[in-house]
Parts: structure tokens; C-alpha cells; sequence
């Protein structure tokens, strides 16, 4: 279950909000050393969801620790104060911007670096429409207006076929095999980037991500938090791949560089295929509670093999069993939840 972090200081507890802000936003120090190549400005779109607000930071320390003056600039719709009040003490330039209408994408500075956040996923069910619209017909927006930029782009290793645990996952090359309507939008997703790349020469790179870990929301945290509160954990989904926030924000911004047409295609995950079981069982131990089970273990899940990335982007810096016990601590804290489920045990591709 553990594997080799990278020479940084992890503490053995994170005890609050702002110590995980600063781990999640923490610099790579290749991530430095980019920054100090990379010409232009970055652009988040999508600025406002889960990922944003950190992957920001993440971005301005960089630039800060590489003695650049890069602007960081932050796109979302903004239509809560409260999507706008997270950013108040870091240095971006926010701009309200529905990404959905061509005609305000148009009004956008067409700076050098675009990280594509936007997106959608739950809910999908009942409102197929929405997903769709949101997950293909924004990408050809952006695509068109920043034809000359570099495009980083969040994706779904969802997109996959589910396979069995002993083949590693699946490699970036591999045949797609999308299950249910969200899974399939987001191919629909890449497939308009890719026509835009090849059209205008456009350098990308697509980040096929599987669950984040943010101590706040996860699968880690979901499972955690149903040990913790004595509840069953479904087995329906009985292996999956996971990542620590704070490496995927440095990833993804260390793909700016790999960018290329027709895009690269990052599969971004920590390396191990994961047990839902092994891992129940280990928050059992940790939190002294008793563990329980519901559902039966199939022969497939949702899995991707992440070696391309560790070996081209650097590896992560987080091991699984610290992300467990870090985890564990802050359910037992009382730590802040964002009750937003990852729905992990799900295999029809239902959201």
C-alpha cells in the first residue's frame, strides 16, 4: 500500500483548514523551475468548482517561489458571492464569464495558458441535456476563441472501460469504452478538443483524473466517513484508483509544457489499484470501529495506469497510507465535510 514520497515534510496530522490549504497548494520544485520557463499567463476556466481555488494556488506560489510576475486569472460564472469570496486574498483577476455563450467566451483576453475546469457530472440523471451541453458545446467555445493558447484540459478516467484488477488499468492508448451518459459526454468532450486541436494546431493536453483526495470530499473521505458512523460500505465498486489533491494540481500545471497536437492524454492517479475492503478495513483500525459490508465484489472496476505521468510529470508525493491516516484524523477531528459524494460505488455510470 505505500510507495515512495518525494523529499518533503508531511506531517503526521493536518489540523485545520488552512494547514490543508497549504499542503494542497504546496509547489513541486519542477514545478518551480517551469514557471521560470513558462512565457504568458494562465487562465483557469472554471475557476469556481472544487479543484479551482487550490490548482489557483498551487500556481500563484509557484510563480511567487520561481521570482516570475505570470498573472493568474480566474474565469467562472460567479453567480454566488460566495464562489467570489474564496479568492479575496490571492492575487488573481477574476472575471464573470458564462462559458456556455460564444459571445462572452469572445470577450476574453486570450492569454498564453488556459487550465480547462469546467464541467459537469451530478445530476446528469434526468437532466442528460445539461450534461451535454455543458460537457461539449462550452469545449468548442474555448477551443475557438483560444486557438492559439496552450489548453490544459480536465477529463474522466470514467471514459475507460472497467476492467479487472490484475491488468494494472488502462493505458492512455487503450480502446475507450464509456458507461452511461456522463462517461460519455466527457469523451464527447475530449473528441471536440481533439477536432479543434488538429483544425487549428492547437498544443493540449487532456487530464483523465481518477478521485481526487481533498480530506474534505473524496472517496476516501466517503468511505472513511461510513466506517467512522458504523455504516456498510458498498462493495459494488470493489477496487478504484486515487490521488492527493496537491498532486494533481501540479501535474496538471506541469502539462502545460507537454502540450502538443494532436493532445496528450494523462491518465492522473497515484499508481496502485486500491481495494474498497483493504482500505475500509484500514480506517477500521485506525478509527477502533467495527467494519460492515453490503454488496458483492465484481471482477471489474474503473481503473488507470498512471505510469506515462509519474514517469514524464514526476511522481506523486503523497503516499496512499499517508492520504488513509490523514484522512481518518480529520473524520475523528470533526473536520469540515463538503458533502458532495463522489458516488464511487456506482458502475452504471449513473450521477
Amino acid at each position: 500500500m505505500n510507495m515512495p514520497e518525494k523529499e518533503v515534510q508531511l506531517p503526521g496530522v493536518v489540523a485545520s483548514e488552512s494547514e490543508l490549504q497549504g499542503f494542497l497548494s504546496k509547489p513541486w520544485p519542477s514545478l518551480v523551475n517551469m514557471m521560470k520557463r513558462l512565457d504568458g499567463d494562465i487562465m483557469l476556466l472554471g475557476i469556481a468548482g472544487k479543484i479551482g481555488p487550490d490548482l489557483a494556488l498551487t500556481a500563484l506560489r509557484a510563480i511567487s517561489e520561481a521570482g516570475r510576475k505570470t498573472k493568474v486569472i480566474g474565469v467562472s460564472r460567479f453567480s454566488e458571492e460566495e464562489s467570489r469570496r474564496r479568492f479575496e486574498d490571492m492575487d488573481i483577476e477574476l472575471v464573470a464569464c458564462d462559458l456556455l455563450d460564444p459571445d462572452e467566451v469572445g470577450t476574453l483576453s486570450r492569454v498564453r495558458n488556459i487550465i480547462y475546469l469546467a464541467g459537469r457530472k451530478f445530476g446528469t440523471s434526468g437532466n442528460e441535456e445539461l450534461t451535454w451541453i455543458a460537457n461539449v458545446v462550452i469545449p468548442a467555445n474555448v477551443a475557438r476563441h483560444f486557438r492559439d493558447s496552450r489548453i490544459v484540459a480536465f477529463s474522466t478516467g470514467a471514459i475507460y472501460p472497467m476492467v479487472a484488477p490484475l491488468t494494472g488499468g488502462c493505458q492512455e492508448g487503450e480502446p475507450l469504452g464509456p458507461i452511461g451518459e456522463y462517461a460519455q459526454s466527457c469523451l464527447g468532450r475530449e473528441r471536440v478538443f481533439e477536432y479543434y486541436s488538429g483544425v487549428n494546431n492547437t498544443a493540449m493536453s487532456l487530464i483523465r483524473l481518477n478521485y481526487a483526495v481533498d480530506l474534505r470530499y473524496g472517496v476516501l473521505h466517503d468511505i472513511g466517513r461510513l466506517v467512522l458512523e458504523g455504516r456498510p460500505v458498498d462493495l459494488t465498486m470493489g477496487f478504484f484508483n486515487a490521488i492527493w489533491q496537491g498532486d494533481v494540481n501540479n501535474q496538471t500545471l506541469l502539462a502545460l509544457e507537454q502540450c502538443t497536437s494532436p493532445p496528450t492524454v494523462w491518465n492522473v492517479t497515484l499508481p496502485e489499484v486500491v481495494s474498497t475492503r483493504a482500505i475500509a478495513e484500514r480506517f477500521g483500525e485506525i478509527m477502533g470501529k467495527e467494519v460492515a459490508f453490503t454488496g458483492g465484489e465484481g471482477p471489474v472496476a474503473l481503473l488507470s495506469n498512471s505510469a506515462k505521468a509519474v514517469n514524464v510529470l514526476g511522481p506523486p508525493s503523497v503516499s496512499l497510507e499517508t492520504l488513509i491516516r490523514w484522512q481518518a484524523q480529520w473524520l475523528l477531528a470533526g473536520g469540515r465535510s463538503l458533502n458532495k459524494p463522489t458516488h464511487f460505488e456506482e458502475s452504471r455510470g449513473e450521477y
